[in-house]
């Protein structure tokens, strides 16, 4: 504890989770889980047990949370091919201040991120690994027609990330794979801790899935 012109300045410690000040801040896991997922996924939509396969959670948990969002306005469904599915409302009141809060739970923003979703070509970029606190297989999965040679000078700018591990597909390698529930694709992809920072193949991205939903 340091004091600086009589005021006391806390140092919080340096490892603590952000999952646990969430939790400080929402009172059920399940919850948290959701508004994670939905947060940072906002154009994909879910159905139940694919969200508690996600989350690793209970179905009756899930329901009950769901509905709770659902009564305030923060999630809306609809009812496709005998099913019903979740997205997140954007047009929630407090939609952009939660968006932001969960968002800053990672390191999405930072200086090499900004500058690799620059990139001409670049379609999708997923942030995992080293990026949300997990130990994964990648920590940036990117798609699109994007040079390893471009994405290697960019890391390198930042010392800490010269051993981020990434992969790269062409859209058409990547959609196939999807398409397939290739696990390795479908892991990083559909992690509701995972980042998706770019984007602009949704549409094609659930094609590819609802033919093996």
């Amino acid at each position: 504890m340091n004091t600086i012109c009589d005021r006391t300045v806390v140092n919080f410690p340096k490892r603590i989770s952000v999952r646990d000040v969430l939790k400080s801040l929402f009172s059920s896991t399940t919850r948290i889980k959701l508004l994670s997922t939905f947060l940072l996924h906002p154009e994909q939509e879910y159905f139940i047990r694919e969200l508690t396969r996600l989350l690793n959670e209970q179905i009756n948990s899930v329901r009950r949370e769901l509905e709770n969002l659902k009564n305030i306005g923060l999630v809306k469904s609809r009812t496709r091919n005998r099913k019903k599915y979740f997205r997140v409302n954007s047009d929630f009141p407090l939609y952009s201040d939660l968006r932001n809060m969960f968002g800053k739970a990672t390191q999405g923003e930072t200086a090499v991120i900004s500058e690799i979703k620059k990139l001409p070509g670049l379609k999708l970029l997923v942030l995992a690994g080293v990026f949300v606190g997990e130990d994964d297989r990648v920590d940036v999965l990117i798609v699109g027609e994007v040079g390893r040679d471009e994405v290697e000078k960019i890391l390198k700018r930042d010392p800490s990330l010269q051993n981020v591990k990434y992969s790269i597909f062409s859209v058409p390698d990547f959609l196939y794979r999807l398409n397939l529930k290739d696990k390795f694709i479908r892991e990083i992809v559909e992690a509701p801790t995972h980042v998706v920072a770019y984007n602009t193949i949704q549409e094609e991205m659930s094609e590819a899935k609802a033919v093996v939903s």
